[in-house]
């Protein structure tokens, strides 16, 4: 094969900006200490690169972002958990108190004070929010979960399913004392009433001052629902025959249900009372609910919540008709809400805790009733002492005048011995209610611990992956400087060594030879 000049000095010029090209890379692996520039430089370090990038993009996502956040939600969670048990043992402790036969005056002051700071914290917790997202909520994390104050126009028509644990016993008083006026003990007038106690088995709803009730239904053996009155029960008479009966169903205020009846329950009706949003169960009802454990659902309309109290919308179905035009009016379905993080490649975790999982809708009703309690002891007392007074004063020293006090002062010691026992009993029922509360309080705080253990062995994990990813990218895509310096002098030398061969090769000719 013939070589001619050309060929030389075309090879020697290829050769030569080969080597050029290879300074160059070099220089710009110097300058940026990767190992290549662009994709097509070297297509599989470029596509392992996009797959590690991607990777890690996910790791920095998780590690850096969704964990941290979770991590503060489940702290926010946990605080309030600790609080709300804080909160429910207090009320615990005064359950145990009240329980006592031996109450003096300040102790019964200082038991109401307590219960009434007690209630206004109750539910506060639930407040608790992270980065503005109430966390108690659900998906609803731009409302909080009480009513801020108090309100008088919003309205809410609830659905409250009911199951027969929720039936239970309550004593309810007629016949309360008073105190003599002058004109009373002037005239000779005997007290009015004689206190009297009526238990009765009733249902009792989520909140008081009920406008009405819009269905009132139970389950029947099929688990269809049916109207209450109405429905046919069967029960035992006093001779124990079987009998039929048709339940009844009749609405009353409180005032008219004392005053009318003085507080009587036909044994086949069933009483609602719109102040106090109970359900009262006549003995053949309460029986055959007892015998049958019918689930109830109770449709009612409440207008008007005071500050404190939770909002339907978290625990019940219900619409919310505050707007007067009905396509306005806002749905409200009961349903698990959970929000779930993202932690790590396929784990998720759900951060949030429910509110109606651990703040039962009872709570409140509960504490209200303590302190009822509490206070109708307060007053029954008061009676006992302003009469008491009277019968020290000198204008009622008289025999006929001490006869007619005493007989005021034996009613109402008669009431406040009712008064003691209801409030002893009340609150030995509390000490049962509130232990269970704190059973669920307890229990969610348990929960939220154990998904912290759990986040936390992810962050763990999640760390060493972001170091290993970290390590694998910077294998493929970088070069170390001191490798990159001794090619670059390589390289640069030959490029040198093949331009002085180059200026040998190139200015040499066939006149060189003859």
């Amino acid at each position: 094969m013939r070589i001619t000049n050309s060929m030389i000095r075309n090879n020697t010029s290829n050769n030569m900006s080969t080597n050029k090209g290879y300074v160059d890379t070099l220089n710009t692996q110097m300058s940026t200490q990767k190992k290549i520039d662009r994709p097509s430089d070297d297509p599989v370090i470029a596509i392992r690169a996009l797959r590690l990038r991607s990777s890690l993009s996910e790791i920095n996502q998780y590690y850096e972002k969704n964990i941290p956040d979770a991590e503060s939600w489940l702290e926010v969670t946990e605080t309030a958990l600790k609080n709300m048990e804080s909160i429910l043992t207090d009320v615990y402790r005064q359950c145990v108190n009240g329980a006592t036969d031996h109450l003096k005056e300040s102790d019964r002051n200082t038991i109401l004070t307590n219960l009434q700071k007690l209630r206004e914290q109750v539910y506060a917790e639930g407040n608790a929010d992270y980065a503005g997202r109430t966390v108690f909520t659900g998906y609803k994390t731009n409302k909080s979960l009480t009513f801020g104050e108090d309100t008088s126009d919003t309205s809410y028509n609830i659905t409250q399913k009911l199951e027969f644990e929720d039936i239970t016993q309550k004593t309810y008083y007629s016949g309360l004392s008073s105190v003599p006026t002058t004109d009373d003990l002037t005239a000779g007038n005997l007290p009015a009433g004689n206190v009297e106690d009526h238990t009765y088995s009733r249902v009792r709803l989520a909140y008081d001052n009920i406008d009405n009730i819009t269905q009132l239904q139970y389950k029947d053996a099929n688990g269809n629902l049916q109207d209450i009155e109405g429905m046919e029960i069967t029960y035992l008479d006093a001779d124990g025959n079987t009998q039929t009966a048709t339940v009844s169903y009749n609405v009353h205020n409180y005032t008219d249900w004392q005053n009318a009846q003085n507080l009587n329950v036909g044994d086949n009706e069933v009483i609602f009372v719109k102040e106090t949003g109970e359900l009262i169960l006549g003995k053949n009802v309460a029986a055959y609910m007892n015998s049958e454990k019918p689930d109830m659902v109770v449709s009612y309309d409440k207008t008007g919540f005071k500050k404190g109290e939770v909002r339907p919308e978290h625990y019940f179905d219900c619409i919310d008709t505050t707007n007067a035009n009905p396509a306005n009016h806002i749905t409200y379905t009961k349903e698990d809400q959970e929000i779930n993080y993202t932690i790590a490649f396929g784990q998720t975790l759900a951060v949030n805790t429910q509110a109606s999982d651990v703040f039962d809708s009872s709570i409140g009703r509960d504490i209200d009733e303590l302190t009822d309690a509490v206070q109708m002891a307060i007053t029954a007392h008061k009676k006992v002492s302003d009469i008491e007074n009277l019968m020290k004063e000198e204008k009622y020293a008289g025999e006929e005048d001490q006869a007619l006090l005493q007989q005021w002062l034996d009613a109402a010691e008669k009431e406040a011995s009712y008064a003691d026992d209801n409030m002893k009993n009340l609150y030995s029922e509390g000490i049962s209610s509130f232990q269970s509360y704190l059973s669920d309080v307890v229990l969610a705080k348990t929960d939220v611990g154990s998904k912290g253990s759990r986040l936390a062995l992810t962050k763990s994990r999640m760390s060493e992956q972001q170091m290993t990813f970290k390590k694998l990218k910077s294998t493929n895509e970088d070069k170390e400087l001191s490798d990159i310096i001794i090619d670059y002098t390589a390289a640069y030398n030959a490029y040198q060594a093949s331009m002085q061969a180059a200026s040998k090769a190139i200015k040499q000719t066939l006149l060189d030879y003859i």
